[in-house]
């Protein structure tokens, strides 16, 4: 039996290429079905007032680190060395399965609450397979479309880690389907030996998966990483490239040439002080970018503010020529490409997941949205979230999340902050 949604009396605002027009959005089986103005009612269909608002397709946040969604704002003026020792060197190893778990459901909550319905989840807890089981639970629980990024533990032996890897994909990704999929998150050669790397991404190939890796945000070692995948034939597509600021315009036509893609997170690069964001020159270069939050220890989870920071940082060069468009395309089709989900969301385009977020316009300081795309990116805020739904499934509706008790999910992530935090 077909079921059908029909989002009614809304500006439809696509991303490619950027247009804005009033049009209906229906809905079909999870499916995009059609965008066209004054589309009739079908029957049996579930009707979405969307008068005053803006429909498009959901955020995209191509890097964040979820399960530090209970160490938020622990250290809001940290230096990348102060993160490293702090949170990956004390905190990270105090974690326990349910810790990782209150932290993944409370952060991809946050995302859906905020209008981002894919996530991209770097995940680097994997202490045990209790860990690893913990980390997907919660993603497929929250209802978020998610890339878990699975990334083993440094150290050891290469085999039996790729063992463990085969082990995650089997267990938790081995039947077709479903929201949560699975990406290799390697430590890359710039952090590992070029074996280890080696048989990080031997072992993506085997198992036919995505990769997206640190690299490129270290001048002595970016080139160096670039020539040791192009000589191994590892610079292909279905790479995402996390950071890269201190790659070169030539390094990022080489990654464009090669069909990868790179993730920006432009708050945290910049307060870490990994480098200057590198949003226009990718897209400058050719390089599909999407945004990240990468960490809340120390930035905003939410793409308003990602939007914002990337937007104002590009706009700060000279001669770059980034505009709204180019900031609402980072957030949307473009980090779908990144992700390794462009197939499937990113647009409004017929046939695509209904991913879609509607946005209030009524609100104090969003109100009258003159020109649409910048209302989205220099305007709106969480405030405007009222309606998001993923693959045809209402999440939030009327500034609501459905399908969760909010002070549920809170009250565990309370007890596993607490605790890590005395650590």
């Amino acid at each position: 039996m077909t079921t059908r949604l029909l989002i009614k009396g809304g500006v439809a605002v696509d991303t490619d290429p950027v247009t804005v027009a009033p049009a209906d959005v229906l809905v079909e089986d999870g499916r995009i079905a059609a965008v066209w103005p004054d589309l009739s009612e079908p029957e049996g269909a579930e009707v979405i007032d969307a008068r005053g608002m803006l429909v498009l397709p959901g955020f995209v946040d191509t890097h964040r680190h979820t399960w530090q969604a209970g160490i938020r704002a622990i250290g809001p003026d940290i230096a990348f060395s102060g993160y490293l020792e702090r949170v990956l060197g004390r905190l990270a190893p105090a974690y326990r399965p349910e810790d990782v778990y209150a932290g993944n459901l409370a952060g991809a909550l946050e995302c859906l609450d905020a209008g981002i319905t894919t996530l991209v989840d770097w995940s680097h807890i994997q202490f045990t397979p209790d860990h690893t089981a913990a980390a997907v639970e919660a993603l497929r629980r929250s209802g978020i479309r998610a890339v878990f990024g699975y990334c083993h533990p440094q150290g050891g032996d290469p085999e039996a880690l790729a063992a463990q890897g085969r082990r995650v994909h089997d267990e938790h990704f081995g039947t077709a389907g479903g929201t949560v999929t699975m990406a290799i998150a390697p430590l890359g050669p710039e952090i590992v030996s070029e074996e280890e790397a080696l048989h990080e991404w031997r072992l993506a190939r085997d198992l036919d998966l995505a990769v997206t890796v640190h690299m490129g945000y270290d001048t002595e070692r970016a080139d160096r990483g670039l020539d040791f995948l192009e000589r191994n034939g590892l610079l292909a597509p279905s790479t995402s490239y996390v950071h890269g600021n201190h790659y070169s315009d030539e390094a990022l036509k080489r990654i464009a040439a090669s069909g990868g893609a790179v993730s920006v997170s432009p708050v945290v690069e910049v307060e870490l002080g990994l480098g200057y964001p590198i949003t226009g020159r990718a897209v400058a270069a050719g390089v599909p970018a999407g945004l990240g939050a990468d960490t809340v220890v120390s930035g905003p989870g939410d793409m308003f503010s990602l939007m914002r920071a990337a937007y104002a940082l590009e706009r700060a060069r000279p001669n770059i020529g980034f505009t709204t468009r180019d900031t609402l395309r980072a957030a949307t089709v473009d980090g779908a490409r990144t992700a390794g989900l462009g197939d499937l969301v990113g647009t409004l385009g017929v046939g695509k997941q209904a991913d879609l977020v509607l946005l209030r316009t009524d609100l104090l300081g969003v109100a009258p949205a003159h020109d649409a795309v910048g209302a989205v990116v220099l305007s709106a805020d969480t405030r405007s979230v009222d309606t998001v739904i993923v693959g045809g499934r209402i999440v939030k509706r009327d500034g609501r999340l459905l399908h969760h008790v909010v002070e549920d999910v809170l009250g565990p992530l309370a007890e596993s902050a607490a605790r890590l935090a005395a650590v």
